[in-house]
Formats: C-alpha cells, sequence, structure tokens
C-alpha cells in the first residue's frame, strides 16, 4: 500500500496558527483534522479576581481585527449581572461601533484574504496588478471602518471607550455628521463590491448546515438578541449552556464547540442571513437578490457575497444611527457592584461570541467562560472538507492544497489576532 504526504510550509491569509490534516485511503476521505497548535492565552483565567469594571478593557485584547465583538460582548454581561440599563443613544453609539468593526473586517477579508483565491493570485497585492479598484475600495471602505472605531471608541485597535454603563467619552454630534458624505460614497462602493463577488467563480457545493444566530425583533441582529437556529431553536443567552457544548480533542488546542445532542454547526454570515433576511435593509435585500442569492445561501463559498451585502447593511445602519444621532446628557450611569451571573452575546463578523461571568459581593470576577465563533465553526470546517475533497483527489499536491485553503477561508478563521502560518499535509494509503 503506497502512502503519500503532502506538506506545505504554510496557509496565508488566515489568522493564527495551526495545520491542516488530511488521510485519503483507497480514494476515500478517511480523516480530517483541523489542527490550532497556537498556545492558548488563557483569557478566561486572567480574568478572574478582576474587577467587574477591568473585563471591556482586557477582552479587547483576544482579537486586533474584532475587538469590539469581545468588548461589547463582555460590557453587555457585565451590565447583565448587575441590573444595569444604559441610555438608547449609548446603545446606538456601541451599534454604530460595531457596525465599524464589521465594515473593516468584512472588506478586508472579502477583497484582501478571500478574493485572490477565487481569481488565482497568491495574495492581494498580486491581484491589484489587475483589479486595482477593487483593492483601492477595499482599503478606503476599511479605514472608513476604521475611522468610526477611532472617533467612538477613542481608536481602531482594542478601543478603550466602553465601560460598563456607558462609554468613558461620547462623541458630539457634529463628530459623527462629518461622515454622512464619506458614507453616502461608501454605499455605492460597497454595492460595487456586492456585484463583484457576484462575477467570482464558485465550486458546485452544498451542505445542509445547522444555522446559529442571534435574532432581534426590530433589527438585523449585532451587538443582542436571543439565539435561534434553522432547526427552530429559540432561547435567551441564559440557556447556551444547555444547548451547547464545548470539548476538548486531541488535535487542537481550541476547544470544538457542538449541539448538546452532539450535532455541529456553522455561525457566521450564512447563518445571520439565512435566519435574519428580513431585517435587513430593502437596499442590502436587492443586492443580495441581484448577486444571485436566495434567502438561504448553504454554498459555504458564496459566505463572500453575503459579507460583502453585510457590509453594505453596516454602512446604511451607520448613516441611520449617525442620522438620528443626540449626545446622551450622559456619559454612563452609576453601576453598584454585586453578586452575580450575566451573559452577553454579539455577532462578530465571523459569527457569535458568547460571554458569561459570575461576580461576588464586591463586583470581582469568579468564574468567566467566552466562546468565539471560530472554534464554534472548527466541527463544521472539518465536515466541509470530508465533503468537499473527494471530488478534487485528482488534482496534484498544490492544486489540492489550493483548494483545501480556500475551503478553510470561507470561514475567515481567526484563530489568534494574526496572520501566522498554517501547514496542510495530506497522506494518501
Amino acid at each position: 500500500m503506497r502512502t503519500r504526504t503532502i506538506k506545505v510550509d504554510y496557509l496565508a491569509r488566515v489568522e493564527g496558527e495551526g495545520a491542516l490534516y488530511v488521510k485519503v485511503h483507497d480514494g476515500v476521505v478517511d480523516d480530517v483534522r483541523l489542527k490550532i497548535f497556537e498556545p492558548p492565552r488563557f483569557f478566561e483565567a486572567l480574568l478572574r479576581g478582576r474587577e467587574y469594571s477591568e473585563a471591556p478593557d482586557i477582552t479587547a485584547r483576544i482579537c486586533g481585527i474584532c475587538p469590539v465583538a469581545y468588548q461589547i460582548g463582555a460590557t453587555h454581561a457585565m451590565e447583565n449581572a448587575l441590573g444595569v440599563s444604559v441610555d438608547p443613544q449609548v446603545r446606538a453609539l456601541r451599534r454604530l461601533l460595531y457596525c465599524g468593526e464589521w465594515i473593516e473586517s468584512h472588506v478586508l477579508h472579502v477583497a484582501m484574504l478571500h478574493a485572490p483565491d477565487f481569481l488565482g493570485y497568491q495574495d492581494a497585492i498580486a491581484m491589484a496588478g489587475d483589479h486595482p479598484d477593487i483593492v483601492q475600495t477595499a482599503l478606503r471602505l476599511k479605514k472608513l471602518g476604521n475611522d468610526i472605531m477611532t472617533t467612538i471608541g477613542g481608536r481602531e485597535i482594542h478601543p478603550v471607550s466602553v465601560r460598563i454603563g456607558g462609554f468613558y467619552k461620547v462623541p458630539e454630534r457634529r463628530d459623527l455628521v462629518e461622515y454622512l458624505p464619506r458614507l453616502a460614497t461608501a454605499r455605492e462602493e460597497a454595492l460595487a463590491l456586492v456585484r463583484f463577488t457576484a462575477t467570482l467563480p464558485f465550486p458546485d457545493f452544498e451542505q445542509d448546515y445547522l444555522f446559529v444566530a442571534l435574532h432581534h425583533p426590530d433589527e438585523y441582529a449585532i451587538t443582542e438578541g436571543r439565539l435561534i437556529s434553522s432547526r427552530g431553536l429559540d432561547i435567551g443567552l441564559d440557556e447556551y449552556d444547555r444547548h451547547f457544548t464545548e470539548e476538548h480533542v486531541r488535535h487542537s488546542n481550541a476547544l470544538h464547540s457542538s449541539t448538546s445532542d452532539g450535532d455541529n454547526y456553522m455561525v457566521g454570515p450564512l447563518a445571520r442571513f439565512a435566519l435574519n433576511y428580513d431585517q435587513l435593509s430593502p437596499l442590502a435585500r436587492q443586492a443580495a437578490t441581484e448577486a444571485g442569492l436566495d434567502r438561504v445561501c448553504r454554498n459555504p463559498f458564496k459566505s463572500i457575497i453575503v459579507r460583502a451585502v453585510e457590509t453594505l447593511y453596516a454602512i446604511e445602519e451607520a448613516e441611520r444611527i449617525i442620522g438620528e444621532y443626540v449626545k446622551p446628557e450622559h456619559a454612563s450611569v452609576a453601576v453598584t457592584p454585586r453578586a452575580g451571573t450575566g451573559y452577553g452575546c454579539t455577532e462578530a463578523p465571523r459569527g457569535i461570541c458568547y460571554h458569561r461571568y459570575r461576580l461576588d459581593d464586591g463586583g470581582l470576577i469568579t468564574d468567566a467562560k467566552i466562546v468565539p465563533p471560530t472554534s464554534q465553526n472548527q466541527k463544521t470546517i472539518e465536515s466541509d472538507l470530508r465533503a468537499f475533497v473527494p471530488q478534487y483527489l485528482d488534482l496534484d499536491n498544490d492544486m489540492l492544497t489550493w483548494r483545501c485553503e480556500q475551503a478553510v477561508r470561507n470561514y475567515d478563521p481567526c484563530i489568534s489576532c494574526a496572520t501566522h502560518f498554517l501547514r496542510l499535509e495530506v497522506v494518501r494509503d
């Protein structure tokens, strides 16, 4: 029996360190493992014994691409534990801050990390030679998202203005209104980005995913809501641990998530789009239809289109929030420490990011649980590869590797807050 092993030094355009192992026996994929060997950073342990007020700044350091996801999730969980309600304009500002993050993260993925896969380029720099308008548009949109985060959060990486009960400082209306002309231009650029993604060549590949996302009755869920699924789940955040579990697998330093029944599930753009389609703006729905998307999309490669549609929505939502903004009289409300358990969950660009914290009488954190979206998608990524790889076993090593990389990048996995290296190993018996 002949064994063939393929080793690739790295998988670029994925944030974090890991490896992919694929074993093929008699022409059949026998084993797939997404190995995350980047050392754990123990943020949950780091939070224990800290003041409740420290959680937003500590959790923001988990990721440099989506710090707001962690920061707002932790903030909401603490406010839930402490019985804190914030001013409606403070809530709107947090949503606007999150829109900035969606814009910068989505366009980074769409144009810089994933589009080169579809067009046969090694990276965005090479792609820019033939598609300069797309790359330049993405850079402008990303800067817009970063600038919004800076204006509200104090800086674009690991914002510092969010606090339990509100903000340390809120912007003047004039500071936000200045963004309206840029947002109007960005809206048209985002429409063009949706149209561009619709022209990309997509593999014929669909799976019967179990979608899980936040849902809000009045808006496309970003910062809060109930957890729902495509199989009828509808729960409050305090019920999360009864329906979802984590386990340690030998080949990964990141925990694998599954339902309490042991099923893998998908979070992220496709899940949000399928479960919250009616909450999208009319323009975003129209753009999705013109791009060829049905109300439910089960082709993970087309998630690049959905990310572009969500970018358009985030721009429109930023325009709406700024247009209605009135500076709150107080940037924050008083908070009194007390014992309790709090829950928070937001929609990071890559999917739901869940938080649970327990506090003692003095407001010290006694227990913390954070479940990032990538750990929730790990089992589904492996499932995709099991179904996807067999149709490409006749490819040479380089082309098969490229296909596997592209399938993993559908999820924009954020293994840590930086892009390092990921090795692919294929064993053929």
